[in-house]
């Protein structure tokens, strides 16, 4: 049976939740599993399918994923703004490098500060990284009174 099948138990203990709770939720509905002989068995897709998530797919070897944290200062509301915009779209541009690329930004208006975090294969974290730098030159007007508008 693997790992592909869970007890109620296990998806108890995953979750963080009562083995009556999890026992209430395939009873209502809420979660798919089959019962064999007396006990419920909860298929791998069908605990994802009610936890939202992925269960991590077998990689080839070598797969290697980079988590990076940029904090730019003196940034206007603004300027933050159109920094966003063009780094979610350098995020979905077609580039070389495999893999799938997410980037989240937030900025903290009251100290003019943006925080990005990128999550993606080393390559494409560094094509990333590599067009906020080009970005973050003078010559492009994000400092300034020219960014707070």
């Amino acid at each position: 049976m693997g790992n592909d099948m869970y007890s109620v138990e296990q998806v108890a203990e995953r979750l963080g939740l009562h083995v009556r709770t999890v026992r209430n939720y395939v009873r209502d509905g809420r979660l798919k599993a089959v019962k064999i002989g007396k006990q419920y068995r909860i298929a791998r897709a069908d605990l994802e399918a009610l936890t939202g998530e992925q269960a991590p797919a077998t990689t080839a070897p070598g797969h290697a994923e980079v988590s990076s944290i940029v904090q730019i200062d003196g940034l206007a509301a603004g300027a933050a703004d159109r920094l966003s915009t063009l780094l979610t779209a350098g995020a979905k541009a077609p580039r070389d490098a495999p893999g799938q690329l997410r980037i989240q930004t937030i900025h903290d208006e009251e100290r003019s500060r943006m925080k990005v975090v990128i999550l993606g294969s080393p390559a494409a974290t560094a094509d990333i990284l590599q067009l906020l730098d080009g970005l973050l030159g003078p010559e492009n007007g994000l400092f300034g009174a020219a960014a707070s508008r």
